[in-house]
């Protein structure tokens, strides 16, 4: 196939381009091919929404998640992602959960498929643990990483880590955040890159992840990939990503109304259940599973 790709920077490092770059390298393999002109494809891959809509030209939209935030216009900045819902050949949802959110919203429709976001395990195998004088003394490393806002909920992560970790422990916490606790067993390293994470991730035991209804983040697929035991939240899409051995802090189940997204509940740590999730993280697969529902135009 030869793939028309749409709202993606493969230039840019961001969750849903870093996921672009990594089903690129896996499609080439297969012997697909990625163009930046829809008339010389056979399939037309759009990440979230589409502003080229060509009828000879199978549709498959990518969703990584829809807008429900209530102190935002969420209709509105739905509403492209809707018609490109609508217009699409075929769904690739993110997650069950993520599924059930685009039901809810945008209605049920036929010919769609849940495949989650993958790991490029063949990189992260090259890849040797981070070395630092602060990590390598220490007893256990924890890491966290994302771009913060409050439903990402870094306090909460720093929370966690300062009542469940040793004396020597220490925590890793990556990308951008004016608001720092200052603590000795606390490392903040800013933005750093893909590889530098995974090195990050390849030196610590556990990633912890306990933001508010998130989709299924690149994050938590690398540092599982990489050995972490991750600490995530029972409500949203992570916990489908995150192992059966993950922990799982549970919150109450969301009925998918809008909410303040920015304002999440206060969770209990206590409160820690199983997970009931498994989910295969290789690229390698995950690509071909992409494949496979692509190809289904042709049938």
């Amino acid at each position: 196939m030869n793939i028309f790709l749409e709202n993606v920077n493969l230039n840019s490092t961001s969750g849903p381009n870093s996921f672009a770059n990594k089903l690129v390298k896996y499609l080439y393999r297969r012997e697909h091919t990625v163009t930046n002109r829809i008339d010389d494809s056979d399939v037309h891959l759009c990440f979230i929404e589409s502003c080229k809509f060509k009828t000879d030209v199978p549709l498959f939209q990518r969703l990584d998640g829809i807008y429900f935030n209530s102190d935002q216009d969420f209709i509105n900045q739905n509403s492209n992602i809707k018609k490109t819902y609508r217009n699409a050949y075929g769904v690739i949802f993110q997650t069950e959960f993520n599924k059930q959110l685009t039901f809810k919203y945008f209605g049920a429709r036929d010919n769609t498929m849940v495949i989650h976001n993958g790991a490029d395990v063949e990189l992260i195998s090259n890849i040797k643990p981070i070395t630092h004088p602060k990590l390598d003394n220490c007893d256990k490393v924890w890491a966290c990483a994302s771009k913060w806002r409050p439903h990402k909920r870094l306090t909460d992560n720093i929370d966690y880590f300062l009542q469940h970790s040793g004396a020597n422990d220490r925590l890793v916490v990556a990308g951008h955040t004016d608001k720092r606790l200052k603590d000795d067993k606390i490392i903040y390293v800013g933005e750093i890159g893909q590889k530098q994470l995974l090195s990050l991730y390849k030196k610590s035991e556990y990633f912890i992840h306990l933001a508010w209804l998130d989709h299924c983040p690149n994050v938590v697929v690398d540092a599982r990939a990489s050995s972490c035991k991750i600490i995530c939240s029972s409500a949203g899409g992570t916990k489908e990503i995150a192992g059966a051995d993950a922990i799982l802090i549970q919150e109450k189940e969301w009925d998918f109304k809008p909410v303040r997204l920015y304002d999440p509940p206060e969770m209990d740590f206590t409160k820690k259940v199983n997970n009931s999730f498994e989910s295969d993280y290789n690229m390698e697969n995950v690509a071909k599973r992409y494949e496979k529902f692509m190809e289904n135009y042709k049938k």
